[in-house]
């Protein structure tokens, strides 16, 4: 890292409670040079709550690209530069990923603070596996691509995880019905917030009886991992056969096995071993 760049520090913000940011993150914000906001007038309410006074520009998805070089510039001149969106971690979800890109190539140091995100309460709430789990976010528009999303996690036993607007959640739950079939699903919405709900219902009880939801505010959904079904040792074997003919390694057939079976690695490779 060159020392005379300044540092870009990416900010978690309340994602509801202005209570919940950290002292390390208000220090920050009060000592770097400029703020980079994906919305001004909300971080405003933000920083005036914590007599921050640093100077504060637009950085979200329609700018994004235009702002990097204004970013850069602080940067390369030393000075400090801080990150922040609406509510949670910049780059979840949020306007970052480009800068984040262009400051690591141009060696200038990316030094991310731990804080809010609003899909790790959701997850601990629900009750499911938290070992292993994907985070989703939000699914694409393109029905194509949203299909073919669906399809390579239908099987996968790890617990997943969704972010959706109130006016497309009806139409969310269907998709996920279709791919998914029906499971158990914790729905959080308007987290750390006065109205904050948790619904603990199946597909097929959301979709029957969307009255039970009050379609308002932030939704986090964490859904149930597949459950195993019973697949012989001969079966995965004959699955194997058929990748490993197709000149797949041994370690390459056993993950594509996973991924359609969504059993685990350890019983595919010793059955694979048993092959040899």
């Amino acid at each position: 890292m060159n020392k005379k760049h300044g540092t870009l520090y990416i900010v978690p913000t309340p994602i509801g409670n202005l209570e919940d940011i950290t002292l390390r993150a208000v220090k920050i914000l009060k000592s770097v040079s400029v703020i980079g906001a994906e919305d001004t007038r909300n971080s405003g309410n933000l920083l005036k709550h914590y007599e921050i006074k640093t100077l504060l520009f637009s950085y979200h998805k329609f700018n994004e690209r235009a702002r990097v070089e204004k970013i850069l510039r602080y940067l390369e001149n030393g000075e400090d530069v801080a990150l922040i969106s609406d509510a949670g971690t910049p780059g979840i979800s949020d306007p970052a990923q480009v800068i984040i890109r262009e400051a690591i190539k141009n060696e200038i140091k990316v030094e991310t603070l731990p804080g809010a995100t609003a899909f790790i309460p959701a997850l601990v709430s629900s009750g499911f596996n938290t070992k292993r789990f994907y985070f989703l976010g939000f699914l694409p528009t393109k029905k194509s691509e949203k299909e073919q999303l669906l399809k390579s996690v239908s099987k996968i036993e790890d617990t997943l995880i969704f972010y959706e607007a109130p006016h497309r959640l009806m139409k969310f739950f269907q998709s996920l019905k279709t791919f998914l079939g029906n499971r158990k699903v914790v729905i959080a919405r308007e987290l750390s917030k006065m109205f904050e709900t948790y619904y603990r219902l199946t597909i097929d009880e959301i979709l029957s009886s969307p009255e039970k939801l009050i379609l308002k505010g932030e939704f986090v959904i964490v859904v149930e991992g597949a459950k195993t079904e019973a697949v012989s040792d001969e079966e995965i074997g004959k699955l194997l056969d058929k990748f490993l003919k197709r000149n797949f390694s041994v370690k390459a057939a056993v993950e594509k096995v996973r991924e359609i079976t969504g059993i685990p690695k350890n019983r595919i490779y010793k059955i694979a071993l048993s092959k040899k």
